[in-house]
């Protein structure tokens, strides 16, 4: 590439971005210091792992809460509906003595 730099900041420019050959033993550092980065990258993954166990037992005590209050207005709609029918039949029961108190005086 033929350059000819007009001034100072493009010379230097031109020269910051020459390609140069990399140093000698830039790969062995980078190897090592990834090697260095390992047991961190586990810990990394233990963490991420109690985190996704933490989630899901959060999500199973959601789930266990819910069932549970179901069942519990399930229960109270039952005793409801008990009572109702209690009611019901001694209502039901008044009304046939009447009926009956009725149907007596009505004959004689």
């Amino acid at each position: 590439m033929d350059f000819e730099p007009n001034d100072d900041f493009e010379r230097e420019l031109h020269q910051a971005l020459q390609r140069r050959p990399a140093p000698p033993g830039l790969k062995l550092r980078l190897m090592e210091r990834r090697r260095s980065q390992r047991p961190l990258q586990l810990s990394v993954v233990w963490q991420r792992l109690a985190a996704s166990l933490v989630v899901a037992g959060a999500v199973a005590g959601g789930f266990a809460w819910r069932n549970r209050e179901e069942l519990r207005r399930a229960e109270n709609a039952r005793q409801q509906v008990m009572i109702a029918l209690r009611i019901t039949g001694h209502a039901l029961n008044k009304m046939n003595a009447q009926l009956a108190a009725h149907n007596r005086s009505a004959q004689q």
